[in-house]
């Protein structure tokens, strides 16, 4: 699998509270015919910490997810995660998200190659099939428009028809950033997924924003939670009717004291810190929890891998870090 950084894709679209940290309680209602869960407060999680790279050498062994995710359980509350791919040793996530309780929202990974897209569709609803109480929400890609414009937008409609045509029961959508479910335009305009999707995923990061958009150039840390809200008010005007979900937020928290400049005004407006970290986190959660709203924090634990165009900040998003022993910030227990 290869993941590129949001803020490339970014850039290449403006060119062209207590308990609020565990799974709150699942509601149920009818939207379009599928069951749509609402009030989940979770965390993205990789297991490609230390020395793995999801580009090439070892898999992810199941003794390292184990190790993560009672890790994840003993430090932090959250008992929901959000997972990227199906394939690859990724799959035992789900059997070992289970025999913990733990809430899934799984991202079946679509790329480039469609022989692979093929494999991960396959798996994605044999997983889906074999764990439909685990596994309570589906996405067909992450932020495939964001990294490839509107190439593969079949591939998305493909994989989607594909799990209803299979039974698939869970939800379905497909995860990208706030800019590219407003289709790269503002005022925000619909997409026309919307079709197709029972939900709506929203990727959104202020931090990569002040260093790549032209549109939203300077939101500090103590405006970043209030970002996070209006943008999902605009896209839940866009989309009346659709469970929007936060799907992706955060902020580095490191290197301390770390900060970029803007590419087209050179403002300086976001700085890098556990302190900043923290707030924004439990902030944003709290905003949301008051409106009973999603919201996935990423992410769980910190990655090593990430590629070189993120920087120094790319291997510090996690609010647990990525060698032994994995500690975990305290303010999320």
């Amino acid at each position: 699998m290869k993941f590129l950084p949001l803020f490339v894709a970014i850039l290449l679209l403006i060119t062209d509270s207590g308990g609020a940290f565990a799974a709150r309680p699942i509601k149920h209602h009818k939207n379009s015919g599928q069951d749509v869960i609402n009030a989940m407060q979770c965390v993205a999680f990789s297991p490609y910490v230390g020395s793995i790279n999801p580009n090439f050498g070892a898999q992810p062994s199941h003794e390292l997810i184990d190790t993560l995710l009672d890790n994840l359980i003993k430090q932090t509350r959250f008992r929901c995660i959000m997972t990227y791919g199906v394939m690859n040793g990724l799959e035992y996530t789900f059997a070992a998200a289970e025999a913990r309780k733990l809430k899934v929202i799984a991202i079946i990974w679509l790329d480039k190659d469609v022989a692979v897209n093929d494999q991960s569709i396959a798996k994605g609803i044999e997983v889906a099939k074999a764990f439909p109480k685990t596994i309570v929400k589906l996405s067909c890609g992450s932020e495939v428009r964001t990294r490839h414009g509107n190439v593969f937008d079949g591939e998305i409609v493909r994989c989607m028809d594909g799990l209803r045509n299979a039974g698939v029961k869970q939800s379905i959508t497909t995860i990208d950033t706030w800019w590219e479910w407003c289709n790269r335009a503002a005022p925000c305009q619909k997409t026309g997924f919307e079709a197709k999707a029972d939900w709506i995923g929203v990727n959104i990061f202020p931090w990569w924003e002040n260093k790549h958009a032209g549109v939203y150039t300077c939101v500090p840390a103590d405006k970043a939670a209030d970002f996070h809200i209006a943008r999902l008010e605009e896209i839940r005007r866009t989309y009346p009717g659709k469970d929007v979900v936060l799907t992706e937020f955060g902020w580095p928290s490191g290197p301390e004291g770390g900060t970029e400049a803007n590419d087209h005004t050179g403002q300086k407006c976001g700085i890098a810190g556990q302190k900043n970290q923290v707030n924004i986190i439990k902030a944003t959660l709290q905003k949301l929890a008051k409106k009973n709203w999603s919201g996935n924090v990423f992410e769980a634990y910190s990655e090593k891998w990430k590629p070189d165009d993120e920087g120094n900040f790319g291997s510090h998003w996690g609010i647990c870090q990525g060698e032994p022993p994995y500690t975990c910030v305290k303010d999320f227990k």
